[in-house]
């Protein structure tokens, strides 16, 4: 039997009343799995039992039946349940929880229950859920043709942010940046070469509508209008906005209390950078997916998950506002200057993820140990304190400024929670003793029991003089006073009989009867009273989250700080100058993943780029290093512009308003697009939107077709960038032929990678150097990449051959397609001056095509 939304209460009569209540509520949760809380267990059925059981690795049984056929089930235990939510939130997943509501005890019929919340990919902010260093993001996306308005919630932390793009391609960019975990989009919103998101959901566009998402969120944030944050121009962005909050609304079912404010990201004040380039830097995924040697993995030795996760978000958007990058240099700096840096990071270490923990005070879902770890880190903020006083910079004293310190709620924990409490409260345990007396008295009811009738019964032996009596209990009969039959006559007149045995008379008194009431009830009521007091602590810590979201905000902020403050000292990095004129020269500069990995030195390398001298048409061998030196360069520029220290001698350099990368490529093939396609579409993309003010890095352009078509796409495109875009491009070629691209184009220069060769065997350089490469050393490379010896001699004697055979003039003017490039007359030829000394009656073929595009590309 399938559940859907058209599943028929009425047709399930034939169901127990529990069954039917299940149907009802799946009925309205067609899209979530649900689980289905029954006593210890949260149970699934029909299709969700199924799909579970798959999922889950867990074992499918029956219970019941429907239509004649058993109904199949899987059930999890409800103290194991955050294990087998987060394989499903992870696998894309929504999963409604469907709590009992009603009291057992009094229920007629099934207990009643309601789902208290939906957990989806984008929402969850439950610690086992979430990866600690890294962002889990809801986002929502609307629009009409290629203007199109973003909403990004982080329901961990509260921040919550609106952004418009231009155009598709921007989108596809955000996408990549952001990474989110759940896509809530417009149906009426269609992208072409959308990736695969697990957690995407398409919504009607009125649930986009931009009236309604206005009102919903002057609600929610209790303004008139949103001229306040910087969003009331942005229509589309507002649309998104207000699906976003309302899914969470329905999702989460409580207050938001920590979602304060929602922020205008203006894509002016960042560096931008499109999906192609975030993949080929490989900032915190290398290219097979990993996180190993990625930027992020050597930069990231930040004290605190939250400081961890900011880094990332600055990797992602570097800024272009030189003064918030110059202040932040100068707080690295200062950290740096007698090594201030390490006193700061012990105590960050005391720090917990205030950011999330301070996340689930506000929905009431803290844990106990949350509030341990919050107690810690407020214990720690007096001496974070102190270590910033001294260093008088003005970005570390408005950092210092908003880390408050909040004595009385470290006190008020510190008091309140135990020092190394349970995972969840139901466990008991979690306030402390000395806290609350009411507490106390029931736990010493249920502790200390057995002393109490110790105590008693002697005092009662004594009082009496009765030698048998003796105080017990039995879960039949409860607490009593146990007398011989001999004796039992001489028991007091307060004695009241509660049973009698055959040898024995049992009694109860007034005293006993109340320590029983509450003795028997003292664990359950403990655990009430707990439940009271824990509750009564979130509501003081609410009453001052906005301070305490401000001090987590600076407390990031100070650990990335200090950690990019380490990794300077650590890595030997530079703190670069930014200029106003246009610049780019690097001196020494190094690529800090490889050389991370490399047992031997890091050869360094110099870049020099200016008003005149803007492109570099580098060459030289495969394995040389040009890919590397490319990437250093854009990894040296990013890091820049995220105000860290960078790996080179000396950098100067000029702001860039986006980085572009063109470099190696593989097949699409779920888009259906081969090597050459995927090459072509990044090249018209980075044609189309660089400027003067970009870093461009093109690598082998032109390869994933014939040569004649590939060099002449090259040329083209190396043209385009040197004299009409005029960004500062690094321009790696095979192509010899484009060397001679600076006698046309004097903002351009060549440089290679050196190789040294003896016996026909090659060293790599590593070095760049001024001029063009002479040679490309194809078949030594491919030797020394194991292709096998007889295949490498049969391509030497190949190669001879080849060039051993001259080639006349009239052979090169007739021969096929290049018949119309030389039609005339030599004396008559326009470009004739070109050839100089060259003899045409005696040229190589290779010599004939090399100089057959130096030609044609005059004549274009």
């Amino acid at each position: 039997m399938t559940i859907d939304a058209n599943t028929s209460i009425e047709a399930s009569a034939n169901h127990t009343p529990m069954m039917q209540q299940y149907l009802k509520i799946k009925a309205e949760h067609p899209n979530e799995i649900v689980f289905y809380r029954m006593g210890d267990f949260y149970e699934l059925f029909f299709d969700d039992a199924k799909r579970a059981a798959e999922l889950l690795d867990i074992t499918l049984t029956a219970r019941g039946k429907s239509g004649g056929q058993p109904i199949p089930m899987c059930g999890v235990p409800h103290h194991a349940a955050e294990g087998y939510l987060a394989k499903l939130v992870k696998g894309g997943w929504s999963v409604a929880i469907c709590e009992q509501i009603g009291d057992p005890a009094t229920s007629k019929g099934p207990v009643k229950r309601a789902v208290a919340r939906i957990v989806t990919p984008g929402t969850i902010s439950d610690e086992a859920l979430l990866d600690e260093r890294k962002d889990t993001l809801l986002l929502a996306a609307c629009g009409q043709g290629q203007h199109i308005g973003l909403a990004v919630l982080d329901m961990s932390s509260g921040r919550f942010q609106v952004l418009e793009v231009p155009s598709h391609t921007a989108f596809l960019s955000e996408l990549q940046r952001l990474r989110p975990a759940e896509l809530l989009i417009s149906e009426d919103l269609i992208i072409e070469e959308m990736p695969a998101i697990v957690g995407m959901r398409q919504l009607p566009p009125w649930e986009f509508d931009i009236d309604a998402a206005t009102r919903s969120l002057c609600q929610h944030f209790g303004v008139q209008d949103l001229a306040g944050f910087g969003c009331d121009t942005l229509s589309q962005g507002i649309g998104a906005a207000g699906c976003l909050l309302q899914y969470v609304k329905d999702t989460q079912r409580s207050a938001l209390p920590h979602i304060r404010q929602l922020k205008h990201e203006s894509r002016d004040d960042a560096v931008a950078m499109d999906a192609a380039t975030r993949r080929n830097l490989e900032l915190d995924i290398n290219l097979s997916g990993g996180v190993e040697n990625t930027l992020a993995s050597v930069f990231d030795r930040c004290q605190t998950a939250m400081g961890s996760r900011l880094l990332r978000r600055w990797l992602h958007r570097p800024l272009r506002n030189q003064a918030t990058l110059t202040a932040r240099q100068s707080g690295v700096a200062e950290l740096i200057e007698n090594y201030h840096f390490e006193t700061v990071r012990d105590t960050l270490k005391q720090i917990g993820d205030l950011e999330r923990i301070l996340s689930r005070v506000a929905l009431r879902s803290a844990r106990p140990r949350d509030l341990s770890r919050l107690q810690r880190s407020l214990a720690a903020l007096p001496l974070l304190q102190s270590q910033l006083k001294p260093l008088d910079i003005p970005y570390l004293q408005a950092l210092r400024t908003e880390l408050s310190e909040f004595p009385s709620l470290d006190a008020l924990l510190a008091k309140a929670v135990s020092e190394n409490p349970p995972m969840v409260l139901r466990e008991g345990g979690v306030i402390a003793e000395g806290y609350d007396s009411e507490l106390d008295e029931l736990r010493s009811l249920s502790t200390d029991a057995g002393e109490f009738l110790l105590a008693m019964e002697l005092r009662e032996r004594e009082k009496t003089g009765l030698s048998t009596l003796k105080v017990g209990y039995n879960r039949v009969h409860g607490y009593y006073i146990e007398i011989s039959k001999l004796q039992a006559s001489q028991a007091p007149v307060e004695y009241i009989r509660r049973q009698t045995l055959k040898n024995a008379e049992r009694f109860i008194t007034p005293e006993l009867k109340t320590f029983e009431d509450k003795a028997l009830s003292s664990k359950s009521r403990a655990l009430a009273r707990e439940k009271f007091l824990y509750e009564q602590l979130l509501d003081t810590l609410n009453k001052e989250l906005i301070a305490l979201q401000l001090s987590s905000q600076a407390l990031c902020e100070l650990d990335v700080i200090a950690n990019l403050a380490e990794r300077a000292v650590q890595l030997e990095l530079c703190q670069p100058e930014f200029h106003h004129q246009a610049i780019l020269d690097i001196e020494q500069g190094r690529h800090p993943v490889v050389e991370s990995v490399l047992d031997e030195p890091f050869i360094a390398n110099d870049v020099k780029l200016a008003d005149d001298r803007r492109t570099l048409i580098i060459t030289g061998p495969n394995m040389g290093g040009k890919s590397t030196y490319m990437r250093q360069t854009a990894l040296i520029v990013l890091l820049a512009h995220i105000g860290s220290f960078v790996p080179a001698k000396s950098v100067k350099l000029s702001l860039v308003d986006q980085i572009f990368t063109r470099i190696g490529s593989s097949d699409d093939l779920a888009g259906g697009r081969s090597t050459f396609m995927v090459e072509m579409t990044e090249t018209a993309n980075i044609l189309h939107n660089a400027t003067d003010k970009s870093l461009i890095l093109m690598d082998e352009i032109g390869r994933g077709t014939s040569t004649f078509d590939g060099l002449s796409l090259a040329w083209a495109c190396a043209i385009d960038l040197a004299d009409r875009v005029q960004g500062f491009t690094l321009f790696a070629t095979h192509y010899f032929e484009l060397t001679v691209l600076p006698e046309s184009y004097p903002k351009a220069a060549n440089v290679h990678l050196g190789v040294t060769e003896h016996n026909d065997h090659i060293v790599f350089l590593h070095r760049v150097q001024e001029g063009p490469a002479n040679r490309s050393y194809g078949l030594q490379v491919a030797k020394l990449a194991g292709i096998p010896a007889n295949v490498v001699n049969a391509a030497k004697t190949k190669l001879q051959e080849l060039e051993s055979q001259a080639i006349t003039h009239n052979q090169l003017t007739t021969a096929g397609p290049q018949t119309d490039l030389f039609s005339l007359p030599v004396d008559d030829h326009p470009v004739i001056d070109a050839l100089g000394d060259i003899d045409p009656d005696n040229l190589s073929p290779r010599q004939a095509h090399e100089l057959l595009y130096t030609l044609k590309a005059k004549l274009t």
